[in-house]
């Protein structure tokens, strides 16, 4: 609170909940072989693979999306000759919207399958498609914290609050937390996936006037 300009600045936060719709998966191939060409090759031939099935699963062009594609040496430390090259490795990640949770996990299991021993789940993420509806009710909350406090601190101080003078979103509004990664998939049957409820939060810095008592 400033003497002079006879303001408050009260920041507020809040959160809304909701059951998600949409299942955003991170899955990919990794090769390792003994030669650079056949582990890049098999890396490609395995990842379309992959992405074939999902398509044929319902899933379209739009969600899906390559996001890593990397090559690297194997190398491990021998005394006496340092650094020796034992193979290769490809990998290529894609990331996967699904939009039908309930059938997610036939889904996944169908991808692992097609990939193999190869194929990696690096985890998943479930959010909403159009998060605006949840968002809107996370600043409501929020901005009614903010209003709570003020409301209480120009009581104690003798006044009223007047005039919104600003406001200001803050950078505080969170996605979904993901779940823990799966390095390795070890069995291509279907692992069941509970959407449950997900939570958005939204952070506020309102400046009221305050008016009464100086």
């Amino acid at each position: 609170m400033s003497g002079n300009s006879r303001t408050i600045t009260v920041s507020g936060s809040g959160s809304a909940e909701a059951v998600p719709d949409l299942l955003t998966l991170s899955i990919g191939v990794e090769c390792r072989r003994d030669d650079v060409g056949a582990a890049y090759a098999d890396a490609g031939r395995i990842g379309s693979g992959l992405a074939a099935v999902l398509r044929q699963h319902g899933v379209d062009d739009p969600d899906i999306t390559t996001s890593g594609l990397n090559v690297r040496a194997d190398v491990v430390w021998k005394e006496g000759h340092g650094q020796t090259v034992t193979g290769y490795v490809a990998s290529s990640m894609l990331a996967v919207r699904l939009r039908n949770i309930a059938g997610s996990s036939e889904v996944i299991a169908a991808a692992v399958a097609a990939g193999g021993n190869d194929v990696r789940l690096n985890g998943l993420q479930l959010g909403f498609a159009d998060p605006a509806a949840v968002t809107a009710r996370a600043r409501e909350a929020a901005w009614l914290d903010a209003l709570t406090t003020a409301r209480q601190y120009a009581a104690l101080a003798g006044a009223e609050l007047g005039a919104v003078v600003s406001v200001t979103q803050k950078q505080h509004a969170g996605a979904p937390v993901p779940l823990a990664k799966m390095q390795r998939a070890m069995a291509a049957e279907a692992i069941g996936i509970e959407a449950g409820e997900s939570s958005v939060s939204a952070a506020v810095s309102v400046v009221w006037q305050l008016r009464g008592q100086a």
